[in-house]
Order: structure tokens, then sequence, then C-alpha cells
């Protein structure tokens, strides 16, 4: 096994593909963990591939559940309008809940079967959009659950939880994969991307990502509709 080995969880989007070019500057083995969770996005999992296929990920795991079936979200329910009017107050009912939680519990249990002890998230809590679980009280709360619900920590060294973007903000997220060669062409960070991958450019991440790159002087090189 490699000297550095990690797990990342790579959804298609902006953050995690710069993480995903973080570890490989340093040198990490990455085995990559996706979800099919009911999202109407799911052509974000296809981008999930490209990037896991051009960071040379060691391994890449897409794993099918179904958090579409518990609703609450218009991320899973069609039947709910994703906000077209920017960022608001409050925690927006694109939030899919627990979806975090669930990731990282399944991305804990792979850290014991491949015995790794490096795990790693995109969330940030600057630039976003009042998620809960992209806090750094969620994932330091994580970390000490790991501590304690693994064979891996109460037998050795607990699986450590790392969201090296977490405080930064989205333009310099962008900028600092630039620096690495991350070719966000490849990124998809809309709530409802069409069949063809195009963006819509008017959902809160749209906003977001869009608003990051006219800060840097520079043209977003996803397709937009």
């Amino acid at each position: 096994m490699a000297a550095q080995v990690a797990i990342l969880l790579l959804s298609g989007g902006l953050d995690s593909a710069t993480v995903a070019a973080l570890l490989r500057r340093d040198g990490y083995a990455i085995h990559a963990l996706s979800f099919d969770y009911g999202q109407r996005h799911q052509n974000e999992l296809d981008h999930a591939r490209l990037i896991g296929q051009t960071m040379g990920v060691a391994s890449h795991r897409i794993l099918k559940i179904d958090l579409g079936g518990l609703g609450g979200s218009a991320l899973t329910d069609a039947a709910l309008a994703v906000p077209e009017d920017g960022v608001g107050a409050g925690i927006p009912i694109t939030y899919v809940p627990a979806r975090n939680t669930v990731f990282l519990a399944y991305a804990l249990a792979l850290a014991e079967v491949l015995q790794v002890r490096d795990i790693f998230v995109g969330v940030n809590s600057q630039d976003y959009s009042g998620y809960p679980d992209c806090r750094p009280a969620f994932i330091e709360a994580f970390g000490h659950l790991a501590a304690v619900a693994t064979k891996l920590g109460v037998e050795g060294e607990a699986p450590r939880i790392h969201a090296p973007l977490q405080h930064m903000r989205k333009a310099e997220i962008i900028q600092t994969g630039l620096a690495l060669g991350v070719d966000y062409g490849l990124t998809r960070s809309c709530y409802q991307l069409d069949a063809e991958g195009r963006s819509c450019g008017r959902c809160d991440a749209c906003r977001l990502r869009l608003t990051a790159f006219a800060e840097l002087g520079q043209s977003d090189p996803a397709p937009y509709r």
C-alpha cells in the first residue's frame, strides 16, 4: 500500500475536484467514493467519473442509496422547486436531510475495510448555502464519532476527517485548483442540470460559482443553457 492513502468523497463538483488535486499534489493514493442517492442532477455522477479518471484515482466506487425515498429536499423531490432568487437566510429547501452524515458514515465503513485513516471531504463554510453539515462543528463532531464507533478507533488510530477547504471562499478554492491544473470544465455544481449536463445559471450553486469566477476575472468553463 502507498505511504499515503486517502478516501475522498467525490461529487463531481468543483470543491471535491479541488481536494482531489490537493491530494494528488501531496502524493496520496485516492480511493474515491460517490453516491447515486436519488438526486435530480444525476448527470453529476458522469462528471465525478471524469474527474476520478483525470486525477488518476486508485479506485472509484459509486454507491446507490435512496435518500430520495425520504424526500424533504428540492434536490431529491421533483415536486419541490429549486429556488432561483439567490441565497437567503436560514437553511434552504435544497438541503438534503443528513446527507453528509450518511456519506461520511459510508466513507468511515470503507476506511475500516481498506484500513485507511484519512478521509477527505470538500465542504466549506464560507461561500455556501447555509447547510448545517458543512460547518466546522459538524466535521469536528464526526471526528469524535469516528474515534469511538470504529474498530480502527478502539484498537488503534481512529480515522481522521479532513475538510481542507473549510475556511476558504469559493474564489480562493477555484484559484487554488487552477494553480494545480484542475479542469473546471469537467465539474458541475448546478442543482438542476439538464440532460446534456448544462447548468441553469440561476440556482444558489450556480450563482456562487459564477460570482467566484467573475471575482477572478474569468469565465466559468462549464456549459450553461
